[in-house]
């Protein structure tokens, strides 16, 4: 059996993905997979998701060189969410930070809290 059928998939047929830095565990971002997007990223070592807005599968990377190479995929005891480390080049978020969690809730407002790497 395949491991993408081993996945408990949501009524749109998507499991969500957790992604980690695998070298400090920084939570980078999240996205949606489905079986085919698990099963390509198994077989290139770089991270493919489904764009639910765009409805078509996306390589991170793929336009901006920020590639996320996989380290490691594991499941959660349910197996209906992936986490999958990585190693990162360049950024993850799509505004130019290093992890898309790059806002806080602070005396009870959003502040920005991490630096924007220069380009």
């Amino acid at each position: 059996m395949r491991f993408s059928e081993t996945l408990k998939y949501d009524g749109s047929d998507l499991v969500p993905a957790v992604i980690q830095d695998a070298e400090n565990h920084q939570v980078l971002m999240v996205g949606y997979m489905n079986a085919e997007a698990v099963e390509r990223t198994l077989a290139t070592g770089r991270v493919t998701y489904w764009s639910r807005s765009r409805q078509k599968f996306w390589v991170k990377g793929e336009t901006s060189g920020h590639f996320q190479h996989v380290v490691e995929v594991r499941t959660d005891c349910d197996k209906d969410c992936l986490l999958v480390r990585v190693r990162q080049d360049g950024v993850a978020c799509h505004d130019g930070y290093r992890s898309c969690f790059y806002r806080a809730l602070v005396d009870g407002n959003l502040a920005v809290v991490d630096e924007r790497p220069e380009d």
